[in-house]
């Protein structure tokens, strides 16, 4: 039979730490999303709400709410409240499109695709610290 435990958000946002607190926010819940830890559908607390619930500024969450909408994580439904999307579709898409165009830019620019390929490796090794 399926899991029955609740789904719960959990976010723990550090304010003394590197990224700033509305990106904590805007990739804890990306990183959710993606994992199917929160999964499509599922209703975000309103920003006042998370906002007094993690002792940050209103502001700051809807800002992260506003990246992660268009970043194709959440949608807000009007007076229905913000849901999870279908993260999932929404990042291989922005991921393919970004790729096709990085891809447009370097032979355009004369590159090989070794090099090319490198200079990816090298930003992916950045990005993820590896």
């Amino acid at each position: 039979m399926g899991d029955n435990r609740p789904v719960t958000l959990h976010i723990v946002i550090d304010t003394d730490a590197a990224p700033a607190p509305y990106e904590q926010l805007r990739s804890q819940i990306s990183a959710q999303a993606r994992s199917g830890a929160l999964p499509v559908g599922y209703k975000l607390p309103t920003v006042r709400g998370l906002a007094e619930e993690l002792g940050l500024a209103a502001n700051t969450v809807a800002k992260a709410y506003r990246a992660l909408e268009g970043d194709g994580v959440i949608e807000t439904r009007g007076r229905n409240g913000t849901f999870v999307a279908a993260a999932g579709d929404a990042a291989e898409r922005q991921a393919a499109a970004a790729a096709q165009a990085y891809a447009e830019q370097v032979h355009r620019l004369g590159l090989s695709s070794a090099d090319a390929l490198s200079a990816v490796r090298d930003a992916l090794r950045a990005s993820y610290g590896g």
